[in-house]
């Protein structure tokens, strides 16, 4: 008799664990989001592309992008998610790159009045989209690297020498562009991750009041954002003018009813609400599908904070569970600042709706995004096992 070692159906050292119920509910609501972004984003574009000559050239580029995003979405879910603390550097110096080339004049592509998009041949990036996914990743390896031995609490300036300076060069950054809704999510992210990390209650209130000062001072130094301010505190005093957007949103919703109007035969796509495509596109939802529409909406992004939360509630303390909290707390806040503006319950932010609204760079890190929660969902890789034969 001899003992060799054989490695049959020997597993990746790569590959995250075995699927599991969590994991692919994680894929289904994923899947399912995607198809109503493609599906909608197809409708909320089809008047302003037509008028272009192309009615399919918004609906083209997006799902161009979902082709990227999907094979992106299916490897992250695959690997082993702590390879990604390998990457977290070159991604955050990616992402520097990016933000400061767009300072340059004459690199960056200018819309609204924003600077925020690299060319990239046909396509359009967005650095602070990966900014966002690269904090995360950045911020929860170094304060994994950083955790104490003996299995207690960070120190507090262990939390905050690394978060503070990340969070003021990311977010000076994205101002300059300027855009304040990414900047404000830059913060929820940072806030997330020293959150799950420990950072006590009082600094965590603390940081919420100084955030809302600087998010109000950003806010009235700008002309244009002290208008949307008017707008949304009084939108039937200006409506040709700050409210007309939200009055515009309002009647889209009102008007979809129970049931909605039909797919294809919203009103307010043909030049009444802007942006219908990006940040009012659930405005176009609530008129086509009406409010089972809406709430079905609603209901998918309960969902995945549900399951973001447990896949954050089973994962192993440290770096799986900052990770997946973080990527819930990021997708989920976005979803529902941008709700919440469309229904008029905050000022107009400029934050899209997650995997929903027309964009390919926030497509893109979002499924990757969403594939790193469901690695994480799958468990720790199981280890190589080696069998012996006679």
């Amino acid at each position: 008799m001899s003992t060799v070692p054989t490695h049959r159906r020997r597993p990746s050292r790569l590959a995250a664990g075995p699927w599991t119920t969590l994991s692919t509910w994680l894929v289904a609501v994923t899947g399912l989001l995607l198809i109503v972004g493609l599906v909608m984003s197809f409708s909320a574009s089809f008047v302003d592309a037509a008028e272009a000559g192309d009615p399919f050239t918004t609906f083209r580029r997006q799902l161009l992008w979902a082709v990227i995003g999907v094979p992106a979405f299916a490897f992250a879910a695959w690997i082993d998610p702590r390879v990604w603390r390998r990457l977290a550097w070159p991604l955050l110096a990616a992402a520097l790159v990016g933000l400061v080339l767009l300072l340059v004049p004459g690199i960056g592509e200018t819309r609204y009045g924003s600077t925020r998009w690299l060319s990239l041949g046909p396509l359009s990036i967005q650095p602070s989209e990966l900014a966002k996914l690269a904090a995360l990743l950045w911020l929860a390896d170094v304060l994994q690297r950083k955790r104490p031995r003996d299995g207690g609490v960070h120190q507090l300036e262990h939390l905050l020498v690394p978060a503070g300076p990340l969070l003021i060069v990311l977010a000076g950054l994205v101002m300059a562009q300027p855009d304040l809704g990414t900047t404000i999510l830059l913060g929820l992210i940072v806030g997330a991750v020293l959150w799950v990390e420990g950072l006590p209650a009082r600094y965590v209130t603390g940081a919420l009041v100084l955030g809302g000062a600087v998010v109000a001072a950003l806010a009235v130094v700008a002309p244009y954002r002290v208008a949307r301010i008017r707008g949304w505190l009084a939108p039937e005093a200006y409506p040709l003018d700050e409210g007309f957007q939200l009055l515009q949103s309002w009647y889209a919703l009102g008007s979809g009813g129970v049931f909605g109007l039909g797919l294809g035969s919203s009103r307010g796509k043909w030049h009444f609400i802007p942006n219908p495509e990006t940040d009012f596109i659930f405005a176009v939802i609530g008129e086509e599908l009406g409010l089972v529409g809406a709430l079905g909406v609603l209901a998918l992004f309960t969902l995945l904070l549900y399951l973001g939360l447990k896949t954050a509630y089973l994962a192993p303390e440290g770096y799986p569970r900052t990770v997946a909290l973080a990527i819930t707390v990021w997708i989920v806040g976005q979803a529902l600042v941008n709700i919440a503006t469309v229904v008029g319950l905050l000022p107009i932010t400029g934050v899209t709706l997650p995997l929903v609204s027309v964009g390919g760079s926030s497509l893109v890190s979002t499924l990757v995004a969403l594939g790193i929660l469901t690695a994480i969902a799958r468990g720790p890789a199981r280890q190589p096992r080696t069998e012996t034969t006679p």
